[in-house]
């Protein structure tokens, strides 16, 4: 009966020690803990610079240090205040986040991220989000931002074709400029500012004089629009010119390759 008895009041002490660890409090420290981690600003026009503050609170029972606040590109985020770097438990803090939707269009979301020295949630994750609409507006493109033109011999004239398109809802007007050069649209020599409606495109020659130039030729086309988002944009061109004896050069040496 005495075994029986010490047989039971070990068991007992085991699972006392087992669940008791397990129900015992968790080590103290501090605790971040944000009033909300995620901010829909809603359906906002474009070009409004929307703000917001996230609240966050030390529960924790010693002070609690913000290391560190980031964010993604197109968005700024930092604290209030500097007190708010280091909380004494119960203590709270905010950290504003700035958000400017020009040049946004559609879902958009971004990302904060606060480093702390709260050993369960040492790096947290805000996001704000918001449905970016734009107004009505042209919108240009090129069917390629790099013409490589190869290889020239000394005396012509490095020429680029490049697609111009609108792919917005307005009339978009467009002008180049890159000194010394000529420019066709669609055939014609261009007239600027060049009208492209919505939705349709144009072909547009660049030819620039070489002279005597030799050895690799990089230049840049500068288009100019009313593209809100894209008013300034560039087309490189580029080739390598080469004197009429170096190609004659270059073809001797090569003859027997060359049929």
């Amino acid at each position: 009966m005495r075994k029986h008895g010490a047989g039971v009041i070990a068991v007992a002490a085991a699972f006392g020690l087992v669940f008791g660890s397990a129900l015992s409090p968790a080590a103290g420290g501090p605790r971040i803990k944000f009033r909300a981690e995620s901010w829909d600003f809603g359906k906002v026009k474009s070009g409004r610079e929307l703000t917001c503050e996230f609240v966050f609170t030390n529960q924790g029972d010693a002070p609690l240090n913000i290391k560190s606040v980031e964010s993604t590109c197109g968005c700024a985020a930092a604290l209030v205040s500097e007190k708010d770097r280091r909380l004494a438990p119960g203590q709270s803090g905010k950290i504003k986040v700035t958000f400017n939707t020009l040049g946004y269009a559609g879902e958009v979301s971004k990302y904060i991220f606060v480093e702390t020295d709260d050993p369960d949630s040492p790096r947290v994750q805000l996001k704000i989000s918001a449905s970016v609409d734009v107004p009505p507006q042209p919108r240009i493109d090129l069917d390629q931002y790099a013409f490589e033109a190869g290889l020239l011999v000394e005396g012509e004239s490095l020429a680029a074709e490049v697609g111009v398109r609108n792919r917005g809802e307005l009339e978009l007007r467009f002008e180049c400029t890159l000194p010394n050069a000529s420019f066709q649209v669609d055939g014609r020599p261009a007239a600027f500012p060049v009208k492209v409606a919505a939705g349709k495109d144009v072909r547009l020659k660049v030819t620039l004089p070489l002279g005597s130039r030799v050895g690799l030729v990089r230049e840049f086309v500068l288009f100019k629009s009313n593209d809100p988002l894209r008013g300034t944009i560039s087309l490189t061109i580029s080739g390598y010119i080469v004197t009429m004896a170096q190609l004659k050069q270059v073809a001797e040496k090569y003859k027997s390759v060359i049929k």
